[in-house]
C-alpha cells in the first residue's frame, strides 16, 4: 500500500514543481504529504472498509475541499492547518483538473 501511496501522489508533486513554487514551499506540501499518507496507512489497520479500498479511493476518503484527516498522534493546531492546506489543494488538483490522484501516465507534467 505504501508504494500505492507514493505512485499516488507524484503527480500532484509534478504539478506543485510546474506551479513554480518555492523549494521550501514544496518540501512542506511533500511533508505534508507524508504524514497524510501515514494516517492513511494507520488508518486502513483500524478501518476495515478503508482497508479495502485501493490507496486512490481511501484518499478520496480522507480528502475533502475542507481539509484532511486529523492526524494522529496529535499534532499542534499550526501543523494540521498546514497539512489540511496541502489536502486542500491536493483535492482541488483531483477535482478541477480531473486527473485522478493514481494517474502516473495521465497526468502532463513539464517537469524534468
Amino acid at each position: 500500500m505504501g508504494q500505492q501511496i507514493v505512485a499516488a501522489f507524484v503527480p500532484f508533486l509534478l504539478h506543485l514543481l510546474d506551479e513554480g513554487l518555492a523549494p521550501k514551499t514544496v518540501r512542506r506540501h511533500q511533508n505534508n504529504l507524508w504524514a497524510l499518507g501515514g494516517e492513511l496507512i494507520r488508518r486502513r489497520y483500524q478501518d476495515s472498509d478503508l482497508s479495502r479500498m485501493d490507496a486512490n479511493s481511501a484518499l478520496q476518503h480522507l480528502v475533502d475541499d475542507e481539509g484532511g484527516p486529523l492526524i494522529y498522534p496529535r499534532i499542534s493546531e499550526s501543523e494540521q492547518d498546514a497539512i489540511d492546506a496541502t489536502c486542500r489543494k491536493l483535492h482541488r488538483f483531483t477535482h478541477d483538473s480531473q486527473t485522478p490522484v493514481t494517474g502516473l501516465g495521465t497526468a502532463k507534467s513539464t517537469h524534468k
